[in-house]
């Protein structure tokens, strides 16, 4: 196994994490938070006292004295993993562990109030993996995001906007669309998209073609065309007594991989989601219904899911109790001309848990899980999940589709068990640390399967956001 490297990084680099966890003074004044899209973020009203700060300069530089400024960001992400029995026993342990790290830096400029443009890099680098990474692990570096807004509208109580170029996209509970923010590469789209708001609607239309990561600098296609996202998503918030309401259809076109099949994919996803936080409950439910057709194959596949939750206000604690529970469809009958297995299309890659083990294709899946406030800036979260297989005559795949094993000629429905806890410590808002661990134990098909050692992982995550 290669050694350890982890990257070294310049005097200014430790200069500027010094300050963001040690100097809260030296950033005082605006709080604007960190969203999962960082294009989202805005610093068009710099507070009264930001010139006083560096760290506000940077957030909020003027351009003149128009309403044009520019604002740079960035962030910087380490993570150390361990497992035992990889794969189920299926490939190597190494006693060693391996390192991941993410660089992200963009900057966001806007001229006028009318027009803006987003620039993001990405680095992303592995170390001591005993076999060789894969795009998602290791892309030293690619231009992650590249695009344009223009406001076209001029009225205060709406507006619309054209954004074109390379961005992240993500909806909803980010079941269908992400931004992949577990795995060391988050994924974007080439995409051109119109966004319509108003005080209680946003509605989405886009085409968008997918970006593959690839290994060397600067060498992702625009425009690749190999997998394209189309579709149109609507938001209508919580009003009054009523829940949220989520109503969208989204369409793919690229090539898939399953048990049954294999083949050019051209599937139709229509879905809708309720949800509401209010007081101590947080209330999620989702269903898709999926069509279209994978080489001379008919789609027909659905999907069903819930996250409730309840915090209680007994103590400092502040305990949170909550459950999770998804159906997801797989194919019921190999070689009928009819393909039931759900496809996630570009879902969360941490989807259950960091360990990233299984992912939501033919799965049916019982998830309790409790958190705790151990004080003001540390929680501690516990989780317990059982798998079963929903369809017998379907197999068992990875989070990115990839078919671990085909299932054929095995009867037990039981993937396993997953018991997994993590204690979460964020000293600011700028940074983020997180210790955890995972058990997997196998149940009677992985056993079956000839992959029945239980799986270990230890991880530990370092981010500073800015």
């Amino acid at each position: 196994m290669a050694a350890i490297r982890l990257n070294k990084w310049p005097r200014k680099a430790w200069l500027l994490v010094t300050v963001l966890i040690l100097g809260p003074g030296f950033c005082s004044g605006q709080e604007t938070g960190f969203k999962t899209l960082r294009y989202e973020e805005d610093y068009s009203s710099p507070g009264a006292d930001s010139a006083v700060g560096l760290y506000h300069r940077i957030k909020h530089w003027p351009l003149g004295r128009t309403r044009s400024y520019l604002s740079v960001g960035g962030e910087v992400r380490y993570q150390y993993f361990w497992y035992k029995n990889p794969g189920w026993g299926a490939e190597p342990n190494d006693p060693d562990g391996f390192v991941l790290s993410r660089f992200l830096t963009h900057a966001d400029l806007h001229v006028g109030g009318r027009v803006r443009l987003f620039m993001q890099l990405q680095s992303s680098m592995a170390a001591g993996m005993s076999g060789a990474a894969s795009p998602v692990d290791e892309n030293p570096l690619d231009i992650h995001q590249l695009m344009t807004d223009i406001d076209l509208s001029a009225k205060k109580d709406k507006k619309l906007l054209l954004r074109i170029g390379r961005q992240e996209l993500s909806y909803g509970s980010q079941r269908l669309i992400s931004v992949r923010e577990g795995p060391n590469s988050r994924q974007a789209f080439d995409a051109a998209r119109l966004v319509f708001t108003r005080e209680y609607i946003r509605a989405d239309a886009f085409y968008s073609t997918y970006v593959n990561a690839r290994k060397h600098i600067f060498d992702e296609r625009f425009w690749d065309g190999s997998s394209r996202l189309w579709g149109s998503y609507m938001v209508i918030p919580p009003i009054s007594k009523f829940p949220g309401l989520d109503l969208y259809y989204l369409g793919v076109r690229k090539h898939g991989t399953f048990t049954d099949v294999s083949g050019r994919e051209q599937r139709h996803s229509v879905g809708t989601r309720i949800w509401k936080n209010k007081n101590r409950v947080s209330a999620d439910l989702e269903a898709v219904y999926q069509f279209g057709r994978i080489a001379e194959t008919h789609i027909r596949a659905w999907t069903v899911s819930m996250n409730a939750s309840y915090r209680l206000n007994t103590n400092r604690l502040t305990p949170v109790l909550g459950i999770k529970s998804e159906l997801v469809s797989g194919d019921r009958q190999y070689g009928d001309g009819t393909l039931n297995t759900f496809n996630p299309l570009y879902p969360r890659g941490a989807y259950f848990g960091l360990a990233s083990l299984i992912g939501p294709y033919n799965l049916a899946d019982f998830h309790p899980y409790f958190q705790l406030g151990l004080a003001r800036r540390i929680t501690w979260s516990v989780d317990y999940d059982v798998f079963w297989r929903m369809s017998r005559n379907d197999g068992l795949y990875a989070v990115n589709g990839a078919l671990i094993h085909n299932g054929l000629g095995i009867n037990s429905k039981s993937i396993g068990r997953q018991l997994g806890t993590d204690i979460g410590i964020g000293p600011n808002r700028f940074l983020d640390l997180k210790l955890e661990f995972t058990w997997f134990d196998t149940g009677s098909f992985l056993q079956q399967a000839g992959l029945g050692k239980p799986i270990y992982m230890a991880g530990f995550t370092a981010a500073i956001k800015y």
